[in-house]
C-alpha cells in the first residue's frame, strides 16, 4: 500500500487523543482506488468505535476541564442581540435535544434534515444527531422548497427540524413557510414526514418581555403575538411540534450510542453535473480526525485563540470548520448570523474587535465585495488581535490577496489559503501559517499524508512545472465515502477517468518551486460565490418554463462572485422575449434551485450553437457570453452563422 508507515504512525498518534470505545484492529487506512480492480472503498480504523459528540464535548468537559469554556459568541444578524455558550451549557442542551429526539422515535441510523438558521440550536441538533447515532444532512437554509424537498426525498429523512424565520440584513426570510412547502411536495410524492421539528427564533425577545417561559407557550402562539410585529407562522397541528415546549423537562444526561468507525456520520449535497445534487457521505472516525487535525495544523490552532469562520453550517466549510474542526480541539469560535454589509459595510471589523479575534476564516467572494468599499471601513477598527486570515471556497485572486494582506492583516498575518471540497471533508492543499513561504493566490502544498498529481488527457502523470488536472493517489482519513444510496455514481464521478487516483473536478498548475494553482473546473460546473453550481441544473430549472425549448448557461468572470450565470434560451414558436419573461425565468430558478443560482444575464437564442451530433458547444458560448472573438476552431459546428447572430444579440455586461 502507498500507506507509508510514517503516515499510518501520524494518524495513530493522533487518535491516542481521542476516547474510544472499543480499539482498531489491523492497519489504520484500507482502500481501493482502482475501479479496473473492483470496487471503490475507503476504510479507516476498522474495528474501532467511538462517538464523536461525546469526543468533542463530554470529553473536553469531563476530561480536559473546559466546562466554563466559551464554545461559541453567537452574533446575531441585528447587533447587541448575542449569546455565550459554554462547553458545559452546550453538552446539557445537546443531550436534552437528543433524549427529544428519542423520544420522537429517532433511532441509530435514521435519516434527520435539518433546515435552520445561524443559530445556536443548529449545532444543538446536529450534535444531538450523532450522539444517538442518528444522520444529519443539514440544507441551507438558503435553498428553495423544491430543493429541500428533494434533498428530504433522496436521503429519506424521518424528521425535519427547521425554524420559523431569521432575517438575513434587513430581509425576512419565512422559514417555516418554505419548510411546510417542501414537506407538501413529499407528500404529493409519496414521501410524508411524519414529524416536523419548529425552533421559535424570531419571536423570542417578544416571549421574554412576555413573562412566562418559553417552553410553556404553544408554537402556534406567534400568530397573535401582535407585539412583535412578525408574520403568522403556518403550524400543521398534525404534524408540527415546538422546540421549546419539547425540550421543556427533558433530562440534560444522555448516554451516547457508541458507534463504528465506519458508521454514517452525515449527508451533504452538493451540485451533480447531472444537474441531480449528489448526498456526499462522510464517516465517523477518519472525519472527526482529519477536521480535528487539520483544523489545529493549517490555523496554528492555541487554547487562548478566538476562532471565526464566516461560513454558513449548510456549507462544509461550517460543517468542518465550525462545528467539528474547532470543538474538537475544545476552541472558542464566533457564530455569526448576519451579513457583511449589514447594517454596515464594518461589521466584520467590529465583529473581530467586538470579540478580540485571533483567526479570521473568510470566503474571497466576501473579501472582493468588500474591497469595493475601501480600506476606510475596515481601518475604522484595530483589529490588532488577528493572527492568522484563511481564505476558502474558490481560488483568491492575487489582487484580492493582497488587500486581505495588506489592509486586513497589516501586513502581520500569514494567510492561509485552502484548498479542499464537500467530498474531501477538509483541507487537503494549503500553506501552514509562518512555516510555508506565501505566493498570492496559491493553495500551495498537500497536507500531510495527501498524495497530489496532475495528470494529462491521457492519464498519464506529468512532472515539473505544468498543467492538467489534479487528481489525489491515496485516501486520507476524512474522504467521502460514497454517494447517498448511489455508490455507482460515486465510482463514475471521482474514479471512472483515471482508474487509480481520486478526480477532483479541478484543473492545476504546479510552478518550479512545486507549489499548486488550482485554476478551475474542468467539468460543467460553475463557482458562483464560493459554491458549486451545476450548468446542467441551472438548464434544467430554466427549461421546466413552458416557452423555453432549450437553454444553456455558462459562467462568465464576475468581479464579485468569482463567476457569474450567463444563460441562453431559445423559445418556442411565437413567443416573443420581454423583460417581464425574463424575470419571470430567474424567479424560477430562485425558487427551483434557490437565490445564489439567480442568472445574471438571459440572452434569447433562436438556434444555439451545436455540433452536427447536436451537443451544443458550450466553449462557444463562453467566448459569446464574454465578448471575445478569438473562437478558435469551430469547424465541427453545424451552422457557424448562428455564433454572429448571437454576438449580434448579447446582454449588455457591463458590470
Amino acid at each position: 500500500s502507498l500507506f507509508t508507515v510514517s503516515v499510518q504512525k501520524f494518524w495513530g498518534d493522533i487518535a491516542k487523543d481521542f476516547f474510544w470505545k472499543t480499539k482498531h484492529t489491523g492497519q489504520f487506512l484500507d482502500y481501493n482506488f482502482d475501479v479496473t480492480k473492483g470496487e471503490i472503498f475507503v476504510k479507516c480504523m476498522e474495528g474501532a468505535s467511538t462517538n464523536i459528540c461525546y469526543n468533542v464535548l463530554d470529553r473536553n468537559v469531563h476530561e480536559r476541564k473546559l466546562g466554563d469554556k466559551v464554545a461559541f459568541y453567537w452574533e446575531g444578524n441585528e447587533p447587541g442581540d448575542e449569546l455565550t455558550v459554554t462547553y458545559r451549557e452546550l453538552l446539557q442542551r445537546v443531550c436534552q435535544f437528543a433524549n427529544v429526539l428519542k423520544s420522537q422515535g429517532v433511532k441509530k441510523g435514521d435519516r434527520v434534515s435539518i433546515y435552520m438558521p445561524m443559530v445556536v440550536e443548529l449545532v444543538v441538533a446536529m450534535l444531538a444527531c450523532v450522539r444517538i447515532g442518528a444522520v444529519h444532512s443539514i440544507v441551507f437554509a438558503g435553498f428553495s422548497a423544491e430543493s429541500l424537498c428533494e434533498r428530504i426525498m433522496d436521503s429519506q429523512c424521518s424528521l425535519l427540524i427547521t425554524a420559523d424565520g431569521f432575517y438575513r440584513g434587513d430581509k425576512l426570510i419565512n422559514l417555516k413557510l418554505l419548510a411546510d412547502e417542501a414537506l407538501q411536495k413529499c407528500r404529493d410524492k409519496g414521501f410524508p414526514v411524519k414529524r416536523c421539528i419548529m425552533l421559535k427564533h424570531l419571536s423570542k425577545e417578544a416571549e421574554q418581555t412576555l413573562g412566562s417561559p418559553p417552553a410553556k407557550r404553544s408554537c402556534p402562539d406567534l400568530q397573535v403575538n401582535t407585539e412583535s410585529l412578525q408574520p403568522a407562522v403556518p403550524w400543521n397541528p398534525d404534524v408540527d411540534l415546538c422546540w421549546h415546549t419539547l425540550v421543556c423537562g427533558e433530562s440534560d444526561e444522555c448516554e451516547p450510542e457508541w458507534c463504528e468507525s465506519e458508521d454514517p456520520l452525515f449527508v451533504l449535497y452538493t451540485s451533480g453535473s447531472t444537474g441531480k445534487p449528489k448526498g456526499v457521505l462522510h464517516t465517523i472516525s477518519g472525519y472527526m480526525l482529519y477536521t480535528a487535525t487539520t483544523f489545529k495544523l493549517v490555523f496554528d490552532y492555541q487554547p487562548d485563540d478566538v476562532y471565526w469562520c464566516t461560513a454558513d453550517i449548510g456549507w462544509i466549510t461550517g460543517h468542518s470548520y465550525i462545528t467539528y474542526g474547532p470543538l474538537a480541539n475544545g476552541a472558542t469560535s464566533v457564530l455569526f448570523e448576519g451579513l457583511p454589509t449589514y447594517p454596515d459595510v464594518s461589521r466584520m471589523w467590529e465583529i473581530v474587535d467586538k470579540y478580540h479575534v485571533t483567526k479570521f476564516y473568510t470566503a474571497p467572494t466576501a473579501i472582493r465585495l468588500l474591497m469595493k468599499y475601501g480600506s476606510e471601513p475596515v481601518q475604522k477598527y484595530k483589529r490588532e488581535s488577528l493572527k492568522v486570515l484563511g481564505t476558502v471556497g474558490e481560488p483568491i485572486n492575487p489582487e484580492a490577496w493582497q488587500w486581505y494582506y495588506t489592509v486586513v492583516g497589516e501586513k502581520r498575518c500569514p494567510i492561509v489559503d485552502t484548498f479542499w471540497q464537500t467530498e474531501t471533508g477538509g483541507h487537503v492543499l494549503t500553506p501552514l501559517p509562518a512555516a510555508t513561504p506565501m505566493k498570492p493566490g496559491s493553495a500551495t502544498f498537500p497536507f500531510f499524508g495527501v498524495v497530489p498529481a496532475i495528470l494529462n488527457e491521457s492519464g498519464e502523470e506529468l512532472e515539473g512545472p505544468n498543467e492538467g488536472y489534479l487528481v489525489f493517489k491515496q485516501p486520507w482519513p476524512g474522504v467521502m465515502r460514497t454517494v447517498q444510496g448511489n455508490h455507482q455514481r460515486f465510482e463514475t464521478t471521482y474514479f471512472k477517468k483515471f482508474p487509480g487516483y481520486y478526480v477532483t473536478g479541478d484543473g492545476c498548475r504546479r510552478d518550479k518551486d512545486g507549489y499548486f494553482w488550482i485554476t478551475g473546473r474542468i467539468d460543467d460546473m460553475l463557482n458562483v460565490s464560493g459554491h458549486l453550481l451545476s450548468t446542467a441544473e441551472v438548464e434544467s430549472a430554466l427549461v421546466e418554463h413552458e416557452v423555453v425549448a432549450e437553454a444553456a448557461v455558462v459562467g462568465r468572470p464576475h468581479p464579485v462572485k468569482g463567476e457569474s450565470l450567463y444563460c441562453f434560451v431559445t423559445l418556442t414558436d411565437g413567443v416573443t422575449f420581454s423583460r417581464a419573461l425574463e424575470t419571470d425565468l430567474k424567479k424560477q430558478v430562485r425558487e427551483k434551485i434557490g437565490a445564489i443560482a439567480t442568472p445574471d444575464f438571459i440572452q434569447e437564442a433562436p438556434t444555439l450553437p451545436k455540433t452536427r451530433s447536436g451537443k451544443i458547444m458550450r466553449r462557444v458560448l463562453r467566448k459569446i457570453a464574454c465578448d471575445e472573438r478569438d473562437m478558435g476552431d469551430i469547424s465541427t459546428l453545424a451552422d457557424s452563422s448562428v455564433v454572429e447572430e448571437l454576438f449580434q444579440n448579447r446582454c449588455s455586461t457591463a458590470v
